[in-house]
């Protein structure tokens, strides 16, 4: 056993009958970096952080996580295509597989927690099979000190197998080899036969989207939030590419988190998690500084190309567009801490629509807000190869679908609610294009949107005129300070106003198509804050 480890009282992985292990605990990152080196699992790029390859997964594999069909979750799971169910029995055999693939090998196992706030503290060991997957939980995770080590006692076990793949997966009740199991009676999250990192997180996301909203009364949001300093809170929504990380680091506010959150009944908004998990697909210090610098030793790279000298090509995508960097939250400089504040004031919900017809800001209603939570729009610029340039729109409820295994509405529901009690206002920000769609017009400036938030968060946007968009019902500014006024009704931007109407209708089309499999569980005023016009309908009905 290495020195510098801290092992906690209760430290005997046979408990979960793991045999014969010999056993990693709680190691630092510099001693985790040093194994994978050695093992030769990983390498050292020019400036010390290493970097790994994930094999065969490279992201998450949504049709290959389930929940666990029992006498807690029966009535409460949205069961479907993104909730997909397995029985008690089916887990317990596979997890009595991992356990004994486990047994005989040297693992490492770290002890972290999630919920910065202190009262909804949820304590979590993560027994991994590879060193390096041991570094990416002590990056993301919340760090106990060295005396609550000591005495650390788990709420929720994971265990991370990515080297056991399922031979016969229809006998479990699975689809394939791999697979990323929730038991919330048993506390315990399976990982099998993947090793991309994001499994072991995202899983312990979704289990907090169920146990915080019904058994705690708290809201978890996919969202990132920064404070200023008179202690006002601005919540970020939004779907890849639309700008979250991006627009939530502003040197002038303090970040509390960049990706998971939770809203408590008195009001105070906590970070899920204890670092960042961002995409480097790209990636320059000019463009996003923050998490630029924040790559260096004790970070962990994920499946990118090196040049010659050992620099890393960031704009190389040839093993994946979907390269990432785990880091501790503490390698940003302007971060809240700890990581939780109170009275939220804004809410932007982040969209990068490239029909162009979105306006750059809108203020929206607690039914329109409600409405555009569960929608969770953007607009994807589809692939050129074939010469299709026609955006595809693409929705994700609650801005996080894959992980949310309540049904949406109840989400929605409390958000509105805590909007309305918390007097927060709610604004849609358009990221995307403006003067056209994709291809004609041109994409919204960085500076403008920006200036926009700016002004939002100094209170600039309370007291000027609005004018309602004619299809989407939403509630443009005639004024913001440092921006074009002419652009902030898209419709003055496009060339012909009658071609811009066509294309709004067609847009708020998809928004009704989509809304249809949530409709019978939306509440009215939930429903009225959708578009006002469908394709079947005729602007004089306005």
């Amino acid at each position: 056993m290495k020195a510098n480890s801290i092992i906690p009282k209760k430290s005997d992985l046979e408990v979960y009958g793991i045999k014969n292990a010999t056993v990693n605990w709680n190691q630092s990152p510099e001693e985790l970096q040093k194994i994978t080196v050695a093992k030769g699992m990983g390498t050292e790029t020019k400036n010390g952080t290493l970097a790994i390859n994930t094999g065969k997964f490279t992201g998450r594999s949504p049709q290959d996580r389930f929940i666990v069909k029992d006498e807690y979750t029966t009535d409460k799971v949205w069961w479907g295509k993104t909730n997909k169910l397995v029985s008690p029995h089916n887990f317990d055999k596979l997890q009595a597989n991992i356990v004994d693939y486990l047994s005989n090998k040297e693992l490492y196992v770290r002890d972290g927690y999630v919920c910065a706030d202190p009262t909804y503290r949820t304590n979590i060991r993560t027994v991994t099979e590879y060193p390096w997957s041991n570094l990416f939980v002590y990056n993301m995770f919340l760090r106990p000190t060295n005396e609550e080590l000591a005495i650390f006692e788990e709420d929720w076990l994971i265990l991370c197998a990515p080297g056991y793949v399922c031979d016969a997966p229809k006998e479990y009740g699975i689809r394939q080899g791999n697979f990323s199991i929730i038991n919330f009676s048993k506390k315990v999250a399976l990982v099998g036969g993947s090793a991309y990192t994001g499994e072991m997180k995202k899983g312990i996301f979704s289990a907090l989207n169920l146990i915080l909203p019904v058994e705690r009364n708290v809201l978890p949001m996919h969202c990132s939030a920064n404070v200023g300093d008179n202690g006002d809170t601005a919540i970020f929504f939004g779907l890849s590419g639309t700008g979250k990380t991006t627009l939530s680091a502003d040197p002038s506010r303090k970040l509390i988190g960049d990706d998971e959150h939770g809203w408590t009944a008195e009001n105070t908004i906590f970070n899920f998690e204890g670092g960042c998990y961002a995409k480097v697909i790209d990636l320059t210090e000019e463009k996003e500084p923050d998490i630029f610098r924040a790559i260096k030793l004790g970070a962990l790279l994920e499946n990118v190309v090196f040049t010659e000298n050992g620099d890393v090509d960031y704009m190389d995508g040839s093993i994946t567009q979907n390269t990432r960097v785990s880091y501790p939250i503490d390698h940003i400089d302007n971060i809240q801490k700890p990581s939780f504040a109170g009275n939220p004031k804004n809410i932007f919900f982040l969209t990068c629509d490239a029909f162009g017809v979105l306006p750059p800001v809108s203020k929206l209603t607690p039914g329109q807000a409600a409405y555009h939570f569960i929608s969770g729009y953007t607009a994807k610029v589809a692939g050129t190869e074939a010469g299709i340039t026609e955006p595809v729109p693409s929705f994700s409820a609650c801005f996080g679908e894959p992980f949310m295994p309540l049904h949406p509405t109840k989400y929605a529901e409390m958000l509105s609610k805590k909007m309305t009690d918390a007097g927060v206002n709610v604004w849609l920000i358009n990221t995307g294009w403006t003067g056209g769609p994709y291809g004609i017009g041109s994409r919204i400036k960085l500076k403008y949107t920006r200036a926009m938030i700016t002004e939002i968060l100094k209170g600039s946007l309370d007291t000027v005129e609005y004018d309602q968009h004619p299809i989407f019902g939403l509630f443009m500014p005639k004024y913001c300070p440092n921006v074009p006024t002419e652009m902030l009704d898209p419709m003055n931007t496009w060339l012909q106003k009658g071609v811009y109407i066509s294309k709004s209708i067609h847009l708020a089309h998809f928004f009704h198509l989509n809304f249809e499999k949530f409709a019978e569980k939306a509440s009215d005023h939930i429903i009225e804050g959708g578009p006002l016009i469908d394709e079947h309908h005729h602007l004089d009905h306005m």
